[in-house]
Formats: C-alpha cells, sequence, structure tokens
C-alpha cells in the first residue's frame, strides 16, 4: 500500500509560506535526514506556530530520484531568497523529527524554540509529532483572552501590595505563560517562581544568557517573595481549583532549592490552611538534604529537569556548580525513600535522546531511583548549536522517539509517560 507524504515547506522573501508538492517533506534526527513514516505525522495542533528559519535552506525527498535534495532556489519565481521552515509545536505534544535544513556559513543561532518538522497534506499542516498527554490544561481553545485580561487585572488590583501576584500578572500579560494564565482562571497547575539565583548555568536557559548570542525568552523574578506572599497566591488555589497543583521552579526563575527555608515556611502556612490540592516543585535536584527537608514539611512532588542521563552530556548542557549527576540521583532517591512523586522533566533531541545508548543510561536510573513519570518535553534550543556545544558523538543507533517510548513502556509498565505535572489528590 502507498502512502501520500506532506509536502516540502518553504518561506520566500516576503515570509510567505509555500509548498512544492515536487518534493517530500523530510525531518532531521541529530543530522540525518530521514522520511518520516506514515504514523509519524500528524495535523498540526491548534496553537502550534510556523517559524521561517534564516539562512537555513529546505530539505526534502525527491521521489523521481529517490535521494534527499536541497532547495536553493524558489521553485516558482528562481530566487535565491528562500527559507526553511518549522513547527513550534503545541504543548502536550513531543517532537518525533526536528525540521530538516541545510545550514549556510552566515547562519545566526536561533533562538530559544524547539523546531519541529512541518510539511502540508490534505489541505493543512502537518507535523512530525504525537500527543504524550491527553490533559488540555495548556490547550489553546481553553484561553479566552478577555477573560483572562479581567482576572488578571482585577487579582492584580486586589493584591496590589503582594509583588508575586504583580509578578504573575506581568508573565500572563506580558509573556503569555499558560501556567500563570490558569492561575488566574483559578484551574489546575498555578506557578509559583521565588528564586531569582541559580546554581546551574544551563545552554538552554530562557530567563538568563549571559555571552550566548542567544536571547533569553522572558525576565527572571528579581525578589524572593515572603511565605505570606506565596501562600495568598497558592492558598485559594489549592482550596478551590479544578485538580488543583501548585509549583514552585519556573522558567521565570532559577533553583527553588537555593530558597528551601522561605519554601518550607510556605508550605507549611499552605498546609495549615488546606490538605486539598498537590505542592509541586521542578528542580535540578541539586541539594538531596533540602529535597529532604521539603519533603518533610509538605512538598508533595518533585519534577526532575534533565537532559541526558549520560554525565559528560549532562554537565556540559547544565554546567552545574557544586554538584553532578550523582547528586540529582541522590535527591530522587530521597524523595522516593520519604513516600514522594518524581517526574523527570526529560528534555527531547530527536537523534540524541533516542539514541541507544542514551535510551541504556535512562533505564539505569529509572531501576535504580523507581521514577514514577517522564515528561516528554521538547527542549527549547537550536538543535545544530545545542549538539556542537555538549560535544555529541554518535554512538549507535538512534531507535525514533515512537520506538523509544515502546521501549520503555514494555521494560516499566509501571512508568507513567505525559506533559504536565500531574494532581495527586483525588479529591481535587
Amino acid at each position: 500500500m502507498s502512502f501520500k507524504a506532506p509536502s516540502l515547506l518553504f518561506a520566500d522573501e516576503t515570509g510567505n509560506i509555500l509548498d512544492f508538492p515536487d518534493l517530500e517533506m523530510v525531518g532531521a534526527s541529530a543530522g540525518r535526514y530521514l522520511r518520516p513514516h506514515p504514523e509519524e505525522w500528524i495535523p498540526m495542533p491548534p496553537g502550534s506556530e510556523l517559524f521561517q528559519l534564516p539562512d537555513r535552506l529546505p530539505v526534502g525527498y525527491d521521489p523521481a530520484t529517490a535521494s534527499i535534495r536541497v532547495l536553493d532556489r524558489n521553485p516558482y519565481t528562481g530566487s535565491p531568497d528562500i527559507r526553511a521552515v518549522a513547527a513550534f509545536v503545541a504543548p502536550a505534544y513531543t517532537q518525533i523529527l526536528s525540521t530538516a535544513y541545510q545550514r549556510l556559513p552566515v547562519a545566526a543561532l536561533l533562538p530559544l524554540f524547539a523546531y519541529t518538522a512541518v510539511g502540508w497534506l490534505n489541505e493543512g499542516f502537518a507535523v512530525s509529532a504525537l500527543r504524550v498527554d491527553e490533559d488540555p490544561r495548556q490547550d489553546s481553545d481553553r484561553f479566552d483572552p478577555a477573560d483572562i485580561e479581567k482576572n488578571a487585572r482585577r487579582r492584580m488590583r486586589a493584591g496590589k501590595a503582594n509583588r508575586l501576584i504583580q509578578h504573575l500578572g506581568k508573565c500572563a500579560l506580558g509573556y503569555s505563560c499558560p501556567a500563570a494564565k490558569n492561575y488566574f482562571l483559578e484551574r489546575w497547575e498555578a506557578p509559583l517562581p521565588t528564586s531569582p539565583a541559580c546554581n546551574a548555568r544551563c545552554l538552554g536557559c530562557i530567563s538568563l544568557q549571559q555571552g550566548s548570542g542567544i536571547c533569553a525568552t522572558q525576565d527572571r523574578i528579581r525578589f524572593v517573595p515572603t511565605p505570606a506572599e506565596i501562600a495568598e497566591v497558592a492558598v485559594p488555589h489549592l482550596q478551590y481549583a479544578p485538580r488543583a497543583v501548585v509549583s514552585f521552579g519556573q522558567g521565570c526563575e532559577g533553583e527553588p532549592l537555593l530558597q528551601a527555608d522561605t519554601i518550607a515556611q510556605a508550605i507549611r502556612m499552605m498546609r495549615k490552611a488546606t490538605a486539598r490540592g498537590t505542592i509541586n516543585m521542578n528542580s535540578n535536584a541539586s541539594f538531596p538534604d533540602r529535597v529532604g527537608f521539603l519533603r518533610e514539611a509538605g512538598l508533595d512532588s518533585m519534577r526532575v529537569s534533565l537532559n541526558s542521563c549520560r554525565p559528560a552530556y549532562y554537565i556540559s548542557y547544565y554546567k552545574p556548580k557544586d554538584y553532578n549527576l550523582e547528586t540529582v540521583r541522590s535527591s530522587i532517591r530521597v524523595m522516593k525513600s520519604l513516600g514522594g512523586y518524581v517526574s523527570l522533566n526529560y528534555f527531547i533531541v530527536p537523534g540524541f535522546t533516542d539514541e541507544r545508548a542514551e535510551l541504556e543510561a535512562l533505564s539505569e536510573l529509572i531501576e535504580q531511583t523507581g521514577i514514577d513519570l517522564i515528561q516528554m518535553r521538547n527542549l527549547n534550543i537550536d538543535p545544530e548549536w545545542y549538539l556542537e556545544r555538549i560535544g555529541f558523538q554518535p554512538d549507535g543507533e538512534a531507535v525514533g522517539i515512537s520506538r523509544l517510548l515502546e521501549i520503555l513502556e514494555h521494560r516499566f509498565p509501571e512508568l507513567r509517560f505525559g506533559y504536565f505535572n500531574p494532581c495527586l489528590d483525588p479529591g481535587a
């Protein structure tokens, strides 16, 4: 049986995005060009965005010659001003292949987004991705801009003295942060940014970039909220929001474990007011003793960010100060030993994450620590720059992102997969 494949997309000199049916869409896997299988593309989800990539030529598959072809001119006008196109897929979706392109020598670094392969099929855009979480908490059709604006302005007026509420207002109205929007819509997961400092220097940090040539996508919080300010945000949300989660450790802050004393006081205030909902922390897991301290204070779950379970690649990405991957393992063990729930915020880069050696390293970590959930999050970074900076050297086959999931599901039947921090309270 033959399948119709998505056709190649390109952008012209005016920014118009066009398709070229003579070439099929291909994707990239750590620099290798691959034709996606029919099960590896879906209609582009609502809420996704399209990007044109300056100084990067589109790459497609020519069925007439059965070969990969770089498109260096507009096939309709002959203009050499042509650009590759990528999709930034909506939350809850994980990319299977990155967009395929050939970078020109003058090309600048790409901004901090994920660049997913996209083509044109059946009068619509198609992306190489899969939905990994059915939770609709960040689906684009769940956000009414008028309601967000009204609720945020109302709450900011009522909480003029609370710096954290004002900060979240900027996140919702200025940066369009879905978590901040959900806070003002009084539902699901609400953010609790707390720490202006960090003990890592991540290549892809979205709130602080120094000397990288990359622009941070948002401002980092500049103050440490008081426990009372945090509780004023968190307590009503825990008490009344459906599937209530409150989370320390946001994209607009550094490492929350550096503010463990403040957070512990805030957690105790929350739990004195209500036992409902889930208190979560997104963390680099760099202080096992503080993880235990916060778990004993009432922290329910911890999500640990990882780009790789191989020490050299982990260190190259995070550039941690005074901790390492073994410290991270220890923190996970501490949280689990005290009955806490642990997720991995696992950064997905096709061709790297699904490499057999990485799969085995991840499997070892799962066996040693007993983590509960892997959140399959696309790494927002220029993929070529990322692989260059971490010193990636291919080590065996890449099994594919879909196959990676199948293997892990078979090896670890109790392990969950998703995209969001779950609410652990059945009564919420």
